[in-house]
């Protein structure tokens, strides 16, 4: 974590400008699932206790490109002020003369919320005049919405270019430390956790994580498309067909290091309530279709993972929203609260969905807030919402 934070700059009296992510569901005008709102409340309050005055911007759903009542960000202000316990002011708009006039007369402690970044098609394309217009509203940029940066849009990356100082908040330094240290400076053993339901969107994940893990665990759907590299028979199983030869390549060069499942839960159709039965993985009965890691598999992966000192966990083990088939990613859950002195890390997503749902968040060092952030940084690639903030 080689960036400035807002620790590093004096904010007093200064109006902030802070891209979150409050991309969160709703219904009925109503968010059902806070999480995100909150995960960025340490770095609010630290700005407010601090003097600062706010103006947080944020995308929410996919409107097209224009204004569409139903992502609006009302919602999310309404929640935000009881979070809080202060009014947040929900702005109209994000650029115009009667936004810029409305923040320009913030006080310190006050806060305002634009209204969704993505009303403008400029956003998504990282226009330089919006993202000007968007820099003007404040006099220091934070970003700490992990969950966004790696998209360089105008509100992750734009900004920055007439905007500085441009540091992180405290999320996102969280999110930069825990996976930057389990890939540059994990404490080993080290391993790997990987499911969901293909390869192909893993594949340089995967690849990145065997130059550096002891072991890498593969379950979900992906790992079928591992079986039949290996020859095996999996009926009706969900199997990438183009992605088989990679497969077949990554058990050739990392034997030693790739465990797959022993058995798995089959069941005749793609059902909450289909028939289904444990079998070892070589006898997939004709038609069936493999839905969740079985018994035998948790107690080997358990096995594996008991002396793991860091611990890295991407995608789901089975179709975990069935409950029949949920069994083998709570299971999972489960080994991560168990291990003792271990650094715990749940790589957004499913995965992080999963481990809320077992009830044992708590157990974790750390659940990323961002999925297709926490998996491009576990690429190894750099995040161009990271790379333009200020160097330490």
């Amino acid at each position: 974590m080689n960036k400035k934070t807002i620790k590093d700059v004096d904010v007093t009296g200064k109006r902030v400008l802070i891209r979150v992510d409050f991309n969160v569901p709703l219904d009925n005008d109503q968010v059902t699932d806070d999480r995100r709102i909150r995960a960025a409340l340490p770095t609010l309050q630290y700005l407010l206790d601090h003097g600062a005055s706010l103006v947080l911007m944020s995308h929410l759903g996919r409107p097209k490109d224009a204004p569409d009542p139903k992502f609006s960000m009302g919602p999310v202000a309404a929640r935000l002020s009881e979070l809080l316990g202060r009014p947040v002011q929900k702005l109209d708009d994000c650029v115009g003369p009667e936004i810029e006039a409305a923040v320009k007369a913030l006080q310190p402690g006050q806060v305002a919320l634009l209204e969704n970044t993505r009303f403008h098609r400029e956003e998504k394309k990282n226009e330089p005049a919006f993202s000007a217009q968007l820099a003007g509203l404040g006099e220091i940029y934070v970003n700490d919405a992990f969950g966004s940066a790696h998209r360089a849009h105008a509100s992750t990356a734009g900004v920055t270019d007439t905007l500085r100082p441009a540091v992180a908040g405290f999320l996102m330094e969280k999110e930069l430390t825990y996976l930057g240290q389990a890939l540059s400076n994990p404490t080993p053993p080290f391993l790997a956790i990987m499911g969901g339901a293909k390869i192909s969107d893993k594949i340089t994940v995967i690849e990145n994580l065997l130059t550096k893990v002891d072991f890498l665990l593969i379950g979900g759907g992906m790992a079928n498309t591992f079986f039949v590299a290996q020859g095996l028979e999996v009926g009706a199983s969900l199997v990438e067909a183009e992605a088989v030869e990679t497969a077949r390549k990554l058990l050739a060069g990392h034997a030693d290091k790739l465990v797959l499942p022993v058995d798995c839960i089959a069941a005749t159709e793609f059902k909450a309530e289909a028939e289904a039965k444990t079998v070892p993985v070589d006898e997939v009965p004709a038609g069936w279709m493999i839905l969740d890691i079985g018994p035998a598999t948790v107690a080997h992966f358990a096995n594996r993972l008991a002396a793991a000192k860091t611990v890295v966990w991407n995608g789901p083990m089975g179709v975990f929203e069935f409950p029949r088939f949920a069994e083998g990613t709570f299971a999972m859950a489960r080994a991560l609260a168990d291990l003792r002195g271990a650094t715990t890390i749940i790589g957004g997503g499913d995965s992080a969905a999963a481990v809320e749902q077992s009830g044992l968040a708590d157990k974790m060092s750390h659940i990323s807030t961002g999925g297709g952030a926490s998996l491009e940084f576990l690429e190894g690639k750099t995040l161009p919402g990271v790379a333009v903030l200020d160097d330490k």
